[in-house]
């Protein structure tokens, strides 16, 4: 059931209660958590908060807690599944979803007691009417008592015959109904896409509430650059949203004469900008971010000798020194750094780089710390998915939420230094991809296998990691290109998920086409392909086209699916 009213419905209720708080790993789902968090630590409510990968691990956190709590909090997990069969819950059990996973299943949606689920109103949703998927009980016994009384004679011949047709047309009804049915959920449920980032949605339940902060304000703004970064929602929708966080920011950054709050903001201020679209270059060499960046080095097509030469016509058409390029850009002359934005931009246009300016948000702490809303989501996205082993398995996901705050910068620098060699790992293996020609046309689709023993093939085992690199390589493979039927495919990229177990992790990235509506199709296209199959398939994670898959069935499961996607 949809909640109307967030405050009435959903915070005045819980905050007399304990809650758990079950969070998904990502960076939009931390966000959210600490907007709720801080909400929390106002009213003093009591919660617990466990971090989910995956539905096995919901499903566990659910069991070993269910006893002590009646009211759980998901956030981007639980909507686009039938939450209730799944976890089998008590009647007197109540779950708060807020999820940016769509489509959103019709049962939760249709649910009027125990799911209520917490949505931007202006989401467009295209549910199904209830009558179109639902018949009442009393249609249901109707029928099945017409197919009983088949077998009884009737006393008169015209009435038997009378109860005849009226049964066969009920019956054909039915079989047109159900037909008219399973037609419509699989129109609505045969993509998979993104709705309003969950940060958004908890900031506009503290605005309501008059709570809100600006470091809430900030961790909106991360949660929707998080969904931008990884490409989950369309340039419109990102625009949109970006719109109205910046009236946000326009009240909470503004300078009074009053003395109080120039200091605070003095402490930290948030402010619009349009900044470049190069990865965390204020914290790296311009050079590095412009051969790490996925726009840049696919445009220039650094993989490549004339691509490298192309990079230093671009440098040299701007009038920038590889010496200046090459050193910190906090180290650059102050000179060169005043006009950089327009210079870049003024040469990018020149070699075909048009997008290059993007809007965005900065926050600044005091006078030394600047960082890019970008910045933040890269560096949190790499501490979660740290392969390096420090400890017990929520380590990563509690220093990543640490690094959100701005007492912890020890750890967002630690995660910036991560995220450069992500980046550099990624950019590495799309060339590589690209030069040992990797990328194979299937006929529906391209597909990329990562064999054991690539460099960096570890870090590849992790979701996000792994829907990176996809991304930024069929990028550059729509770049290097000249078929232009592949220009116009989806990919499918494969790389060791556990070696000993003997699987492998699958993601699916719809077509890069400049009308992407980032609607993917390949979570319906997979449960098919490995019913047909009997293939051996573990569909755990939140996002229904990253699977994972026992390394033998990999051939047959392929097959399964290029029959069905031609």
């Amino acid at each position: 059931m949809f909640i109307s009213d967030c405050r009435r419905e959903f915070y005045d209720v819980i905050i007399s209660q304990r809650v758990l708080l079950l969070v998904a790993s990502d960076v939009d789902a931390l966000c959210a958590c600490k907007i709720l968090q801080a909400l929390f630590q106002c009213d003093h409510v009591q919660y617990t908060l466990v971090p989910v990968s995956g539905w096995q691990e919901l499903e566990t956190a659910f069991l070993e807690h269910k006893d002590q709590f009646k009211y759980f909090v998901l956030i981007n997990c639980g909507a686009n599944v039938d939450l209730l069969e799944i976890l089998q819950p008590e009647e007197d059990t109540f779950f708060f979803i807020c999820d940016s996973h769509r489509p959103i299943n019709v049962v939760n949606v249709y649910n009027d007691t125990q799911i209520k689920l917490l949505v931007k109103q202006d989401d467009d949703l295209s549910v199904p009417a209830y009558d179109d998927i639902f018949r009442d009980e009393e249609d249901e016994e109707e029928d099945s008592e017409c197919d009983s009384d088949g077998s009884e004679p009737s006393e008169k011949r015209r009435r038997f015959e009378e109860d005849v047709i009226e049964r066969t047309m009920k019956r054909r009804q039915r079989r047109e109904w159900e037909a008219r049915r399973q037609e419509i959920i699989f129109d609505y449920e045969q993509y998979e896409y993104h709705g309003t980032s969950s940060a958004m949605v908890m900031f506009d339940l503290a605005w309501i509430m008059s709570k809100d902060l600006n470091d809430m304000l900030w961790w909106a703004i991360v949660g929707l650059t998080d969904q931008w970064v990884q490409d989950k929602i369309t340039q419109m929708k990102y625009v949109t949203d970006i719109g109205i966080l910046q009236r946000h920011v326009s009240r909470h950054n503004h300078r009074n004469e009053d003395e109080e709050n120039s200091l605070s903001i003095d402490c930290m201020r948030i402010a619009f900008e349009y900044d470049l679209r190069l990865a965390l270059y204020q914290h790296w060499s311009l050079y590095e971010s412009l051969c790490n960046t996925s726009y840049t080095s696919a445009s220039l097509k650094l993989w490549s000798v004339q691509g490298q030469k192309r990079l230093q016509e671009f440098l040299a058409d701007m009038g920038l020194p590889l010496k200046q390029v090459k050193q910190k850009f906090n180290s650059m002359d102050m000179s060169l750094k005043e006009n950089l934005r327009e210079m870049i931009e003024e040469s990018a246009n020149k070699f075909g780089m048009k997008d290059l300016r993007v809007q965005t948000f900065s926050i600044h702490f005091g006078f030394k710390n600047k960082f890019s809303a970008s910045d933040i989501v890269y560096a949190t996205a790499s501490l979660m998915e740290n392969i390096e082993k420090e400890g017990p398995e929520t380590t990563n996901f509690i220093k990543a939420l640490d690094s959100l705050s701005r007492g912890n910068l020890d750890k967002l620098h630690q995660g910036l230094d991560l995220a450069k060699k992500q980046l550099r790992a990624i950019q590495q293996t799309v060339a590589s991809c690209i030069c040992t020609n990797l990328v194979i046309s299937q006929g529906p689709f391209l597909y990329c296998s990562l064999m054991e023993g690539t460099p960096d093939v570890k870090l590849f085992s992790k979701p996000v990691s792994l829907c990176l690199l996809s991304k930024y390589l069929l990028k550059s493979f729509v770049c290097s290109t000249k078929n232009k039927r592949c220009k116009l495919l989806p990919l499918i990229m494969a790389a060791p998920m556990d070696v000993e177990q003997g699987t492998v992790i699958m993601v699916g990235i719809p077509p890069e086409t400049e009308s992407s509506d980032k609607k993917n199709f390949f979570g319906r296209a997979f449960e098919k392909a490995a019913d047909s199959t009997n293939s051996r398939t573990l569909h755990n994670h939140f996002d229904m086209s990253i699977i994972e898959l026992k390394t033998e069935d990999r051939s047959k499961f392929l097959d399964a699916l290029i029959s069905l996607l031609s």
